[in-house]
């Protein structure tokens, strides 16, 4: 560790998030599992979103008061956005995944270095050790993405330096960001990507940081599956510091089959949102994955009760 790194890791760290409102509930509960593993760091949280409630306002200021953290929420026009909407592709995803290409822009000035995290995160550990990762040479330090994704990727993006990395957790050099216009680079690429994109934001960021990424160990962003690992018997890795649940299937749906989603559960059950309500299959599809889920894990009559739900909701979906 150089003295600089030494020095950042004695300076508050900044972590960001990018919400909707769907997304408060795992978000509040990846900042819960970041203040019990770091109660001896001092943390500012950022917020963005197009608004908030009140009751999800009234919730982070428990955490403030809890923690005694600080948590500023920044509302950002969500119509920012709305040219990558054209896009058929995108459709799928909600226009905050698209908010951490703003999280530079919002906090130069405020502080050098910033760490994001999407909002399907929890923490296990310290993040000392994160900070202590020289990016003063680089725009982001990041993860490499699992792989058969990453090589896929590589391929389609024809990305020179071979590297393809997961933007769900991203330490950022701010001022670097900035000078490398990332936003413009980003919007650019995504507008002449046509049907080429599979994950939007990020292959964008993959295109405009194309050599410019310092790539970290898989521990910074561990990628677990919760729907495709929940016949296997995979368990979490101990020394992941940052479990990161990938997929359709998040650790707040009531239909999670996957005994894993119990860390998830455990620091939901200390924080303002315990008393929030588990996420039920919302469509046709997730009924699918439900049944299918059950099926999985040995539970077959009550899946195939599932299916038959699956087969009259798509039915009458058409």
């Amino acid at each position: 560790m150089n003295k600089d790194s030494a020095a950042d890791v004695a300076k508050p760290l900044h972590i960001a998030f990018g919400v909707d409102s769907n997304y408060f509930l795992g978000m509040g509960v990846a900042m819960v599992s970041v203040l019990e593993n770091n109660r001896d760091l001092a943390l500012i949280f950022h917020v963005l979103t197009p608004s908030i409630s009140d009751g999800n306002a009234a919730r982070l200021r428990q955490l403030e008061a809890r923690y005694g953290t600080e948590i500023k929420v920044h509302i950002i026009d969500s119509s920012v956005f709305d040219e990558f909407a054209v896009f058929p592709s995108f459709s799928q995803y909600s226009a905050a995944i698209f908010s951490r290409l703003l999280i530079a822009g919002t906090l130069q000035g405020v502080t050098d270095k910033v760490l994001y995290l999407d909002a399907d995160i929890v923490c296990q550990g310290s993040v000392a050790e994160l900070m202590a990762i020289d990016i003063d040479d680089v725009v982001v330090a990041a993860v490499d993405d699992v792989g058969s994704i990453a090589e896929k990727q590589i391929t389609t993006l024809q990305l020179a330096h071979q590297r393809y990395f997961n933007s769900g957790v991203l330490y950022i050099n701010v001022d670097n960001w900035m000078a490398s216009d990332v936003w413009h680079g980003a919007v650019k690429a995504i507008l002449g990507a046509s049907k080429k994109f599979s994950f939007p934001d990020q292959d964008a960021l993959n295109i405009v940081l194309d050599g410019r990424a310092k790539i970290m160990a898989s521990k910074f962003n561990w990628m677990y599956d919760l729907f495709g690992e929940t016949s296997s018997g995979k368990k979490i890795a101990k020394d992941a510091l940052f479990v990161h649940f990938v997929g359709r299937l998040k650790p707040w749906h009531n239909w999670c089959c996957n005994p894993e989603n119990q860390l998830f559960l455990k620091y939901k059950a200390i924080s303002p949102w315990a008393d929030a309500d588990l996420y039920p299959p919302k469509n046709y599809k997730e009924i699918r994955m439900y049944s299918q889920g059950l099926r999985k894990s040995g539970r077959l009559l009550q899946g195939w009760l599932w299916y038959a739900r699956f087969v009259l909701n798509k039915f009458s979906a058409k």
